[in-house]
C-alpha cells in the first residue's frame, strides 16, 4: 500500500543552460497525459523555469527507465542524455528537495521569491487538469506553507540582492505611495532590465526612454512600461517623482541645471537613482532642495551586504528544513492509510444505517425526536468503537509501519483497488 514520491530533475546545478533547454517540455498537458499513461505514475506535477525542469510524481513503484523513456519521447532526446543530466531521488530526499525549493535554498539567486510563485502556478495547473491527486496536492500545499514560513522566520529573502531590485526597494522606502507616483527609467540595457523586472513584479507603472524611440518600444514589448521620446524627457523631468538612470552615456545626462529647472515647477520631492557606470547624473544634483540622489556604488554596497546576510542564514534554513522534512514525511505516510480508514468508516456506517432502519421498523417508531436520539446514539457508539483503532492505524502509517496497515487491511477485508 505504500506510495512512493519521486523527483526527476535537470537544473542549473548539474547542466549548463544550453543543455538544460533541450529537456524542456513544450506541451505540458500532453506530457501529463503521457507520464500518467506510460511511466507508471498515478500523479505528477511538472515545474519548469529558465533554471530547471522538474517532475514530481507519485506511484506504487518507481520505474526510472519508464520515466526516462517517456521524457525522451516528449523532447526527442536520446535516453543516454538522461543518465548524464537527470537526477532522480525519491521519498524523503524528494520531500527535502521540494522544501529547499519553496524556501529559496536551491535557487540560483539565494532566497529569491520568484520560484515560490512558479511552484504555486505548477501545482494549480496540475490540479486543474487532474494530473495531481490527493498525495501531490497535499505535499505541495504543505511544502508551500512550510517554505513560506521558513522564509519569514529566517529572513532569507529580505533585502534586494540585484542592483535593480535594491534600487526599487530604496525607492519604495523613500517615496510614499509609490504606486501613485510617476516613474521614469532611462536606458534599455542589462541593469535597466533588472529594474524593469522588479517594477513589473510589483505592478508599478513606468515610462521608458533611450536614444531612439524604437529601442524603447522594443524594450517595453518584453519588459513592460510605456516608451517616451528622449527629447521630451530631457525637457520634462518635472513630470517625474522617481528617475532610474542606467545608461552608458559618456557625459552627465541628468544635469544640475535640468533638475533645478524641474524642481522650480514642483511642489514635492524627487528621487534619482544613478545606476550608470560611469555616472551619468551630476553629483551636484544632490544639493538641490527636495532631491535625493543615490549612486551605483552606494546601491552595490547594500546589495553585497544583503547577499552576505542571506549566506549567513543558509545554515539556519537547512536546520529548519531538516526538522520540517520529518513532519512532511509523516503527513505523506499517513495518507497511505486514509483509503483504508475511509473504507472502514463507510462500510461500518452502511451497517449502522441498515441495522438502525431494521430496529426502527421493529419498534414502529414514528416520533422524529425519538428517531433522532436513537440515530445519534448509534453514531456515537460506532464512533467510540472505531475511532481508536483507526487512529492507531493512521499513527502506524505515519511511523512507517506498513505491516500494521497491511494487517488491518486483511482484518477489515479491504481491497486496495477499491480506492484506485
Amino acid at each position: 500500500m505504500t506510495q512512493n514520491i519521486i523527483n526527476a530533475r535537470v537544473t542549473f546545478r548539474n547542466s549548463p543552460i544550453h543543455i538544460l533547454e533541450q529537456f524542456t517540455i513544450k506541451d505540458i498537458d500532453n506530457a501529463y497525459e503521457k507520464f500518467k499513461k506510460d511511466s507508471g505514475l498515478d500523479e505528477c506535477v511538472i515545474i519548469q523555469t529558465c533554471n530547471r525542469i522538474e517532475l514530481f510524481g507519485k506511484s506504487k513503484s518507481t520505474e526510472i527507465e519508464k520515466i526516462k523513456k517517456t521524457w525522451a519521447s516528449l523532447t526527442g532526446l536520446e535516453e543516454e542524455s538522461f543518465n548524464e543530466n537527470v537526477e532522480f531521488v525519491e521519498n524523503q530526499e524528494a520531500l527535502h528537495h521540494l522544501l529547499k525549493l519553496t524556501s529559496g535554498l536551491d535557487s540560483m539567486v539565494l532566497g529569491e521569491e520568484q520560484i515560490l510563485g512558479q511552484i504555486k502556478k505548477s501545482i494549480t495547473s496540475a490540479r486543474e487538469i487532474k494530473a495531481s491527486g490527493q498525495h501531490l496536492n497535499t505535499l505541495f500545499d504543505k511544502a508551500i506553507r512550510m517554505g513560506t514560513r521558513i522564509r519569514n522566520s529566517s529572513g532569507i529573502g529580505k533585502g534586494g540582492i540585484s542592483v535593480g531590485s535594491m534600487a526599487v526597494k530604496l525607492a519604495e522606502e523613500n517615496i510614499d505611495e509609490l504606486k501613485t507616483k510617476k516613474i521614469l527609467l532611462i536606458g534599455t540595457g542589462e541593469v535597466s532590465t533588472l529594474v524593469a523586472k522588479s517594477l513589473q513584479r510589483r505592478d508599478y507603472g513606468f515610462n521608458v526612454t533611450s536614444r531612439t524611440i524604437s529601442r524603447s518600444q522594443t524594450f517595453c514589448e518584453t519588459m513592460g512600461g510605456e516608451a517616451v521620446k528622449f527629447e521630451d524627457v530631457l525637457s520634462g523631468f518635472d513630470k517625474y517623482d522617481v528617475i532610474f538612470v542606467a545608461t552608458t552615456a559618456p557625459y552627465f545626462l541628468v544635469t544640475h541645471e535640468r533638475i533645478t529647472t524641474a524642481m522650480n515647477g514642483k511642489n514635492k520631492g524627487m528621487m534619482i537613482l544613478d545606476l550608470s557606470n560611469p555616472r551619468t547624473v551630476d553629483e551636484k544634483v544632490a544639493t538641490i532642495g527636495g532631491v535625493k540622489l543615490m549612486n551605483l556604488d552606494q546601491i552595490a554596497e547594500m546589495v553585497e551586504k544583503n547577499m552576505n546576510a542571506r549566506q549567513n542564514k543558509v545554515k539556519i534554513v537547512e536546520n529548519i528544513i531538516n526538522e520540517e522534512v520529518s513532519v512532511l514525511e509523516a503527513s505523506m505516510k499517513r495518507l497511505d492509510a486514509e483509503p483504508l480508514v475511509k473504507d472502514v468508516f463507510k462500510n461500518i456506517d452502511s451497517l449502522r444505517i441498515k441495522e438502525l432502519q431494521k430496529a426502527l421498523s421493529m419498534l414502529d417508531e414514528k416520533d422524529e425526536k425519538k428517531i433522532k436520539i436513537i440515530e445519534e446514539l448509534t453514531k456515537a457508539v460506532v464512533e467510540s468503537i472505531v475511532s481508536t483503532p483507526m487512529n492507531n492505524i493512521r499513527k502506524a502509517s505515519e511511523q512507517g509501519k506498513p505491516d500494521v496497515v497491511e494487517l488491518a487491511s486483511k482484518l477489515f477485508d479491504y481491497k486496495q483497488n477499491q480506492a484506485d
